[in-house]
């Protein structure tokens, strides 16, 4: 495991019973820092990874100034109205190309570099080919249709900074300057658990369920919902309810990862352990936030030996609606600032709501399941799920994205615009 420094300290210290959704990002985001050592990888390999250090151009890009279409190059201050005799052809991959005649056009294809004397180029399909000689269109634009050297990178650029999370256009720009391998951040070991003893695992038995149990649909959502992250996930299964269970797993998974998660049992009830585990084992930070869904979310941590430094720990709830939501908003960013990433802030846009409510409480903030509708002009509007119920794993798959719905904001008319978070943007 990583060495890094004890956070059991007062740093996440706070005295309210109920913490809002800003004050809990806030804590969360000043609080925590990176967790992993780093190591070096193939950069095919490097989707999803978190970049350790800069990448710098080592030369330009592109290094030569080539053309941008295939067509005809030639000195802009030579053309006439008359056609201009061909004097050579350039293909990609041609090196050094011979210098320009004057008063003549060379052949030329896409990629290919431009010849000393040439600046710009006139796509084929505005030209006239006869008798080897071109009829060039007047009025092109001194260096069009060239890709000068050096536009999109100059040497020493940056070229990707430290701490992004690499997408498919990073590791394109990394493969144009030449490098193979790049330091990334070590993936994140994350333990995850569901709770309950009415929990079956799918497929486990043919037995058909009994009144009162239910599948876990939880840990295959936190599973696939932490498949696009620098993470490495242990899938542990079900702890049932009882406390001295509840303390072993939650012991022996602290001392082989970086963070455990767990759904369900965070509340209060004889059956609940989490949150006692958690206060017995370690330190909690965190419990009860002022939003719906996912009001009893657990964040805390728990101590190990001091070469192994501390295990972080978030206890989402147990309904799959409140699971996710919580996992979105805390836990994923919080993961990926665990992995050496900055914090990330989700896409928010302002859409105009195709609902209205009447009276919400207020010193709460909501997040609703909506959907974009478009009317018959193209324009879109947020329809929130008929049914604000976080069990319905139906609301998630029928919804785009959440509708965030301030503390402040005590009724809502149709019309007014609302802030709407896409599941795309997480």
């Amino acid at each position: 495991m990583t060495n890094i420094p004890s956070l059991i300290n007062d740093c996440f210290l706070h005295d309210k019973d109920r913490l809002r959704h800003d004050e809990a990002l806030n804590l969360l985001q000043q609080r925590l820092t990176p967790m992993v050592g780093e190591e070096v990888i193939a950069a095919s390999a490097g989707l999803g990874r978190v970049l350790a250090e800069d990448i710098l151009a080592p030369h330009e890009v592109p290094l030569h100034t080539n053309s941008a279409v295939d067509g005809y190059a030639f000195n802009s201050a030579d053309q006439t109205a008359e056609p201009m005799p061909l004097s050579g052809r350039i293909a990609a991959g041609d090196l050094d190309p011979a210098e320009l005649v004057p008063g003549t056009a060379v052949r030329i294809f896409t990629g290919a570099p431009m010849p000393a004397g040439a600046q710009t180029v006139a796509m084929q399909e505005d030209c006239d080919l006869q008798d080897n000689k071109v009829q060039i269109p007047t009025g092109l634009k001194n260096g069009a249709n060239c890709r000068l050297k050096g536009e999109d990178l100059k040497v020493g650029a940056r070229v990707v900074e430290k701490r992004k999370r690499l997408s498919a256009a990073d590791l394109a720009a990394i493969a144009s300057i030449g490098i193979d391998q790049i330091p990334v951040c070590k993936r994140l070991k994350v333990a995850l658990f569901s709770n309950g003893d009415e929990m079956r695992v799918p497929g486990e038995s043919s037995d058909p369920l009994r009144p009162g149990e239910v599948y876990d649909a939880n840990q295959p959502l936190i599973h696939a919902l932490c498949q696009h992250l620098p993470v490495k996930i242990s899938l542990l299964g079900i702890i049932r309810d009882e406390a001295h269970l509840a303390e072993a797993a939650i012991r022996d998974a602290a001392e082989q990862h970086d963070v455990i998660i767990t759904t369900g049992g965070a509340s209060r009830g004889t059956e609940d352990h989490m949150v006692s585990t958690l206060d017995k084992l370690g330190k909690r930070h965190l419990w009860q936030l002022a939003i719906k869904p996912g009001r009893p979310m657990i964040f805390g941590q728990l101590k190990r030996p001091s070469d192994q430094g501390d295990c972080l720990f978030f206890g989402l709830p147990g309904n799959p609606v409140a699971a996710m939501v919580c996992f979105l908003l805390y836990t994923q960013p919080a993961l990926l600032r665990l992995a050496g990433s900055e914090w990330p802030t989700p896409v928010r846009y302002r859409i105009p709501a195709g609902f209205s409510i009447a009276k919400k409480k207020p010193d709460r903030r909501e997040f609703l399941r909506g959907k974009l509708v478009p009317d018959e002009n193209g324009d879109l509007s947020l329809h929130k799920y008929h049914s604000d119920g976080s069990g319905l794993i139906s609301s998630l798959r029928e919804s785009d994205g959440l509708i965030e719905i301030p503390e402040h904001v005590t009724e809502l008319k149709q019309g007014e615009p609302v802030s709407f978070l896409p599941f795309s943007g997480f």
